[in-house]
Formats: structure tokens, sequence, C-alpha cells
């Protein structure tokens, strides 16, 4: 006779990671988009207001925000 229980415990964790990290890239997708407007706002009046440019930029401040959020999200 075959094992099958050792099989299919093996596969169904890594199909349920897999389902898991594209729900997350997915999510941290909408938010990296829905975070670049106020970005790039935020990152503006910050070089207006200091007169410099080496301040991260608005992709990397929009990126920092969805790190952060995503997680949260997932952790609730």
């Amino acid at each position: 006779m075959t094992d099958m229980t050792s099989n299919m415990a093996t596969e169904a964790p890594a199909r349920k990671r897999n389902s898991e990290k594209t729900e997350f890239m997915v999510y941290f997708a909408i938010i990296f988009v829905a975070t670049l407007p106020l970005a790039c706002l935020t990152w503006a009046l910050a070089a207006i207001k200091s007169r410099s440019f080496t301040d991260k930029g608005p992709m990397a401040r929009a990126w920092t925000q969805a790190r952060i959020i995503t997680p949260m999200i997932f952790n609730a």
C-alpha cells in the first residue's frame, strides 16, 4: 500500500504559502498605488521646504508605507 497522507501533507502547505504570498503581493500593490500620490505630495513639500532633493523620493516613501501597512492588515 502507498502512504498518501505523507505526500498530501507536504504539498498542501506549499500551495497555501504560494496563495498567501500572492495575496500579500496583491494587497501590497494596491496599497503602494494608493500611497503614491500622497508620497509625491509630501516629498514635494519637503523638497520645497528644505530646498534639497536628497531625501527619499516619492517611490521610496510609498514603498516604505506599503511595507508598513500591508503586514498590519495580515496580522489583524
